[in-house]
């Protein structure tokens, strides 16, 4: 099932972002194609506590059919699955990266992306980090930045308001969420 049915489009949520670098990170076509394409994702930063939001975004994909690799360093297993210390280690492709990481820690991780040759990156809602974007876009990775992967799904998915928030779509189609 694809996205791009339903007639969303660009939202802000108070970003600190510009118009201009709204544009280039938070680009429709640009989300479209990652949500469409990665199928697996390293979670860089996922926590162990359930109450966390990228644990909460974590399970959600999952139950979307994204596989779900955990990148933390103090862990050895988070939603059953092995946890890895960085994206190095990870001994299978990698389609996306999703930072949970404080945006002064979002470089290094970038980086890191760029090396293993990771086609995607995605900088959580509110973690803005200019100059890792802007070396990611430059590497030619899928850039997206200060938006919620979980909310960008659900509102091309039209399944955001099964999610807890309303999309203000229409729609016939019922959203199942397993964990």
């Amino acid at each position: 099932m694809g996205f791009g049915t339903s007639t969303s489009g660009p939202v802000t949520l108070n970003s600190s972002l510009t118009l201009e670098q709204q544009a280039l990170y938070q680009n429709p076509d640009t989300i479209r194609k990652i949500l469409n394409n990665c199928r697996t994702i390293a979670m860089v930063g996922l926590s162990t506590e359930r109450q966390k939001a990228s644990y909460f975004v974590a399970t959600y994909l999952r139950s979307a059919g994204y596989r779900i690799i955990p990148v933390n360093p103090r862990a050895d297993t988070i939603l059953g699955e092995r946890c890895y210390p960085d994206l190095a280690s990870i001994p299978e492709q990698v389609d996306l990266v999703d930072i949970f990481r404080p945006a002064k820690d979002c470089l290094p991780i970038v980086q890191e992306a760029i090396a293993c040759k990771i086609p995607a990156v995605w900088l959580q809602l509110k973690i803005v980090n200019l100059e890792a974007a802007e070396q990611a876009h430059n590497a030619g990775l899928l850039t997206v930045m200060d938006l919620c992967v979980k909310m960008e799904h659900g509102r091309y998915n039209g399944g955001l308001n099964a999610a807890g928030m309303n999309t203000g779509l229409i729609s016939a189609k019922r959203v199942h969420r397993f964990i």
